[in-house]
Parts: structure tokens; C-alpha cells; sequence
């Protein structure tokens, strides 16, 4: 019998995983299915629609996606005409994205949705629960950037 200790169940990263991507896959299917969007092609959207213009780097780093999925992402978005490229004139090696006008508008329509699918999966939070549970989020996120900088200096 294996050690209780070894129950991928209890192992708090697995749950954070396994809950996050039903979160996203629920949400992704309805940005799918209105706006032909996969989960990837919106994390960039939704980036660069909050942000503003972005390089590729800048936008691996916000989404925490791997560079050939943000790669994909930008390029789909770019054939659709919803993001396009511009000189960086900070750094001539690299361009920036931003959203075109029709990206700019996808954005605005899909965000009221993407609200209200958020309230409909954090109903069952109150709103004190909710607060706590975006400042662990938080914490995490600044412990895995301090553990990456450590890692990285090493």
C-alpha cells in the first residue's frame, strides 16, 4: 500500500494544476466557441489588451507559457488581424506586439464574459474569501520568482 505521504491527491501543486486547468478549459470554451479563441491566443490577448504593446519576451514572462506557444499565439493573432508587430525602439532586436483595432474591440467584447464566467466560478467564495485566496495567489507567485532569482544566481 503506498505511503500516504506519496497521494499525488494531497500533493498541493497537483490540486493547483488539476484545478487551474478546469478553470481555463472552461472558460476556453467559450471564448472558443464565440470568438475562435484558444487558451493561449487569449493570455496574449488578455496581456497586451491590459498592458498594452509587448515583445515576445515580455509576453513569456506575463504568461508564464513556453516561448513556441507565445510564438504560436502572437502569429495566430497576427493572420487574424487582432494584434500586429511594430519597430521596438528600445531594443532594435526585437519587435513589439499590440492589438489592432479589431483586437482592441474582440477584447472589449470578451471581457464583460470573461467577468461574468469569473463570478459564476468564485460564487461559492465570499468576498472576504476571495480577497484572501487572490493574496495567496500573490504570495505564491513572489516565492517562485524568489526561489527562479535564487536558482539563477547560483
Amino acid at each position: 500500500m503506498p505511503d500516504r505521504a506519496s497521494r499525488l491527491g494531497d500533493f498541493l501543486p497537483y490540486l493547483m494544476s488539476v484545478s487551474t486547468n478546469a478553470v481555463s478549459d472552461l472558460i476556453a470554451g467559450e471564448y472558443r466557441a464565440s470568438y475562435g479563441l484558444k487558451i493561449p491566443e487569449w493570455r496574449v490577448m488578455a496581456v497586451l489588451g491590459d498592458a498594452g504593446d509587448r515583445t515576445q519576451r515580455e509576453l513569456v514572462d506575463a504568461t508564464r507559457m513556453d516561448k513556441v506557444a507565445v510564438n504560436r499565439a502572437c502569429k495566430v493573432l497576427e493572420d487574424r488581424g487582432l494584434a500586429a508587430r511594430s519597430p521596438n525602439t528600445r531594443d532594435g532586436r526585437s519587435h513589439l506586439l499590440g492589438l489592432t483595432r479589431s483586437g482592441l474591440d474582440m477584447h472589449a467584447a470578451i471581457m464583460p464574459h470573461a467577468l461574468a464566467m469569473e463570478e459564476q466560478i468564485f460564487a461559492v467564495l465570499e468576498d472576504r474569501e476571495r480577497r484572501q485566496f487572490k493574496d495567496i495567489l500573490a504570495r505564491l507567485a513572489d516565492q517562485v520568482r524568489a526561489i527562479e532569482n535564487q536558482e539563477d544566481s547560483a
